[in-house]
């Protein structure tokens, strides 16, 4: 049997500005589990806005983001809507949560 690929490069269209002016690009995506979509629910953030629940998830399944030292939803909140956009589409993609049509259509 074949190991199965858990984690994933990704490379910021923009990148991150830190708060000291560092820009953070590279970074390292998991794949998701049930509870990375179950566990935002109980958030009071995601009860008063559902939209939220994005950032709780991607800052649960981004593993690495340049030299930070980890990736909280205060940082997911920095992003440029550019990559959380990018984002949003890379954590479909490799959790298969993209319609095979867009699959073959978006294909290089």
């Amino acid at each position: 049997m074949g190991a199965i690929q858990t984690e994933f490069e990704f490379t910021l269209p923009k990148g991150y500005l830190d708060p000291d002016g560092n820009l953070h690009r590279k970074g390292l995506m998991r794949l998701s589990t049930a509870m990375d979509e179950i566990a935002p629910l109980r958030d009071p953030r995601v009860k008063s806005n559902p939209a939220y629940a994005t950032i709780i998830i991607l800052s649960r399944v981004i593993v690495q983001l340049g030299a930070l030292p980890e990736v909280t939803p205060a940082v997911v909140e920095g992003f440029f809507a550019g990559d959380l956009n990018f984002l949003q589409n890379f954590y479909r993609q490799i959790n298969g949560l993209v319609p095979e049509a867009n699959k073959s259509a978006s294909a290089p």
